[in-house]
């Protein structure tokens, strides 16, 4: 929750996953991050907006709260409760080899900074105990992930053996990632991956012209209306493959090979990506002028999600030994030492 989706979130994340949330095998649990949020940005308002901006664009894309379980990490205490007890028993040296720690010690490095650690805080490192929490906590047996994700979910299974080898066997799920294959990969307004880290993304909900301008503005090469295009290394035709059905995506390579002028290039991919969006930006906007209607859903999703944490967490937390003693007390001696005598 650190930012306003864009049509790289669209194709990579929400559409597969509210997809998936349909099949009727499929039990689906969907969070807003906002305490991973926390992690990187400081900025009070950016997370409250954007966790409203995140909630409504998925609401928007068709995301059913009836069939899926769809909350705000914050009102699951319970993960949190999860997360220090699985802090307690994970090796530093599994975080040590976690890829976000790993790139910030070599930034350091190569900055010539002293302190490998220097401007690493505590969540970015264990950030991944945390992810291990939202995990297990709702028994996943399977977490659809990119390429970049599936340490993470490594780390949930070497945790959840540990917590099992130590407090009892089965106690924690052991879940697997699944990687889908054909999940589009949007390159941004400027060739490379589109990410808010580059500053290259195309929003998913502004305004159509806005959308239009955008598009407008995505780098193509020089070469003159009537000279045959590639369609490999343009970032116009990756994006139009995303949203098009395989006949439209071949007629649009042909036009390509007959040397296509890139504004009409342009124009057809802005045309063809409106007309999926369009219906779902208004939804979005009708969510975005309603909080109380987005607050109200994620409630509802919390109940849910709590009325398998609680009991749950409950388990795990007696198997570690933190217990209520009136239904442990069996009334016999126990041979404690007390200050005055044995008891």
């Amino acid at each position: 929750t650190t930012g306003i989706p864009h049509l790289g979130n669209y194709v990579g994340a929400i559409r597969p996953a509210v997809r998936a949330a349909q099949n009727p095998d499929t039990e689906s649990f969907l969070f807003l991050a906002d305490y991973h949020g926390i992690i990187k940005c400081h900025e009070p308002e950016m997370i409250h907006q954007s966790t409203q901006a995140v909630a409504a664009t998925w609401l928007a894309c068709g995301l059913d709260p009836e069939r899926t379980t769809f909350y705000r990490q914050s009102d699951i205490p319970e993960v949190m409760e999860l997360n220090w007890i699985l802090t307690c028993i994970t090796a530093k040296g599994l975080m040590n080899r976690a890829h976000a720690y790993k790139a910030a010690v070599q930034a350091n490095a190569e900055n010539n900074q002293e302190d490998p650690d220097h401007g690493v805080e505590m969540g970015l490192y264990s950030y991944p105990i945390l992810m291990t929490a939202d995990i297990l906590m709702f028994n996943a047996n399977e977490v659809p992930v990119g390429r970049d994700q599936i340490q993470h979910v490594e780390m949930a299974r070497d945790i959840a053996a540990s917590y099992n080898h130590l407090y009892g066997k089965d106690l924690l799920v052991l879940p697997e990632a699944q990687v889908d294959e054909h999940v589009a990969l949007l390159p941004g307004l400027d060739g490379r991956k589109m990410s808010k880290s580059y500053d290259n993304t195309i929003p998913l909900f502004v305004p159509a012209e806005e959308l239009r301008k955008k598009i407008m503005g995505i780098l193509t090469d020089s070469r003159a209306p009537g000279e045959p295009k590639d369609t490999e290394d343009s970032a116009l035709f990756q994006i139009y493959r995303a949203f098009a059905t395989p006949q439209e995506t071949a007629a649009f390579a042909q036009a390509f090979a007959d040397g296509i002028a890139w504004g009409d290039a342009k124009q057809a991919l802005f045309e063809r990506i409106d007309r999926e969006i369009a219906p779902m930006r208004t939804r979005y906007a009708e969510l975005i002028a309603n909080p109380a209607e987005v607050e109200r859903i994620l409630q509802r999703g919390a109940e849910k999600a709590r009325a398998e944490a609680t009991p749950y967490i409950r388990q795990l937390r007696e198997a570690v030994g933190l217990r209520n003693l009136s239904r442990f007390f069996t009334g016999e001696a126990t041979g404690i030492a007390t200050s005055s005598g044995t008891a």
